[in-house]
């Protein structure tokens, strides 16, 4: 199997019978799958990041996920998943952890997207309406190309991209065409969702302490 490490790891043990989608999910459900790090199957390459996860990413991942939890429960259109809940679309080859992604009612019941287990689910299987990425020093390859690829192979409707690495962060939803993504186009910083049937709009500004305080705007 090829492995694309995206930083030089401290120390990233794989097990020599990891060699397909299935041996993969059966090694993330397992005790001895890694506690520390990010680990993806992406089309037939194992992907993994051992970096720590920095400040900017950390809040500007927790704030886009605030609003569209917060979102999704009080119109009761479906449910928005944060980090460190696995998405597997088999068909795409593809088994990851998403910084965030949203399926609506009507996906559930279309057996588009499937939760087993109930509370103690591990993942998501099959097509969310929408996923974001928040790309990182490491990940910009991963986030930009490989998994706007395999996102629209698994037949999701919007990929969200939001990258903090500058003062002014960028933020992109893409939307489904007939051979891939395309961006919306913006008007006065603002972005049209079909999926939420809203326009946002991030900002940031500086914490007087340095921290960014981001903002999404929504209407």
């Amino acid at each position: 199997m090829t492995i694309v490490i995206q930083q030089e790891p401290q120390a990233v043990q794989v097990p020599d019978w990891v060699n397909d989608l299935a041996s993969f999910r059966r090694w993330a459900r397992s005790d001895d799958f890694p506690s520390r790090g990010w680990y993806a199957y992406l089309d037939g390459k194992l992907w993994v990041d051992p970096s720590m996860e920095r400040l900017a990413h950390n809040k500007l991942k927790i704030k886009i996920g605030l609003v569209l939890t917060a979102l999704a429960e009080d119109s009761d259109i479906g449910q928005f998943l944060g980090d460190r809940m696995w998405l597997t679309n088999t068909s795409a080859g593809l088994s990851t952890e998403p910084d965030g992604m949203f399926v609506s009612h009507g996906s559930f019941e279309q057996r588009l997207a499937r939760l087993a287990r109930g509370r103690n689910c591990l993942e998501v299987e099959g097509s969310p309406d929408m996923v974001l990425e928040v790309v990182s020093p490491t990940s910009v390859q991963k986030d930009t190309v490989v998994l706007r690829e395999l996102y629209f192979r698994a037949g999701i409707r919007e990929y969200w991209i939001a990258d903090p690495r500058t003062d002014e962060p960028a933020f992109n939803i893409l939307k489904r065409g007939r051979k891939g993504f395309a961006a919306t186009r913006k008007q006065s910083g603002w972005v049209s969702s079909g999926v939420f049937a809203k326009s946002f709009r991030l900002t940031c500004k500086e914490h007087r302490t340095g921290f960014p305080i981001y903002t999404l705007d929504m209407r």
